[in-house]
């Protein structure tokens, strides 16, 4: 599996959002003379220094994890596309959760408004792609989940769930943009971010790998296994826990 380096990797969440009638396959066209540095040079905002030795694996960007941070908070500003007063009040409830129990209802409850659709056949072929996800078929999810964000470009869970499928075929880029367009539709959903941060951690930036997972848990504070690995990725970091 190839991946890009953090600046092409954080570009695309800042960049805009794929069409609803494009799909996230349509990659960028390979770098000229395969040599990945020649695009990533042209890349807007690509102003990080990097020495010879920086510019040759992923992971090796200084201020990853700041520019992370930036990006999400910019993000987490903007007011959720679908407008639902009970799901507002459910995310209140999660913050003020006492313990994990309470939060596994709670967050129950806000997967099940996340896969409403308000459209009967949107929900038949999610229905479908999970089952699909379930047997492995990936591809088949992904034909499926084609579909779904054509006849609703507005529901965040669709590109969600794509994104997973994805990343299960081994395509990170793809995965990345619609990881983009589930947080632009919904700031809070705090499994994109945990899912963005293990696709950082595999591309090799640690530091973004933690903003992302910070900010997955400063939206679900119980999400399950993430806080220990924060607290790794902390030691190894930065020498303690913060």
């Amino acid at each position: 599996m190839r991946f890009l380096s953090t600046v092409a990797l954080i570009a695309i969440l800042a960049g805009p959002a794929p069409s609803a009638e494009s799909s996230a396959r349509a990659l960028p066209e390979p770098a000229a003379n395969g040599n990945p540095e020649m695009r990533l040079s042209q890349l807007p905002g690509d102003t990080v220094p990097r020495s010879g030795a920086e510019s040759e694996g992923a992971g090796s960007f200084t201020g990853a994890g700041r520019e992370a941070i930036v990006i999400s908070e910019a993000l987490l500003q903007r007011p959720p596309a679908r407008t639902d007063s009970t799901l507002d009040d459910l995310f209140v409830r999660l913050g003020e959760a006492e313990d994990a129990a309470e939060a596994r209802g709670v967050v129950l409850m806000i997967n099940r408004r996340w896969l409403r659709s308000g459209s009967d056949t949107a929900d038949l072929l999610m229905s479908r792609a999970q089952q699909a996800m379930r047997e492995r078929d990936h591809a088949l999810a992904v034909e499926l989940l084609d579909r779904i964000v054509a006849m609703q470009p507005d529901w965040a869970e669709a590109w969600s769930r794509r994104a997973v499928a994805f990343h299960r075929l081994g395509d990170p880029l793809a995965a990345m943009a619609d990881i983009h367009r589930t947080v632009t539709l919904e700031p809070r959903h705090f499994t994109a971010w945990a899912g963005l941060g293990h696709i950082l951690r595999e591309a090799g930036d640690e530091a973004a790998a933690l903003a992302s997972y910070e900010q997955a848990l400063s939206l679900h504070p119980y999400m399950p296994r993430l806080e220990p690995l924060v607290e790794k990725l902390r030691r190894d970091l930065y020498g303690l826990d913060l």
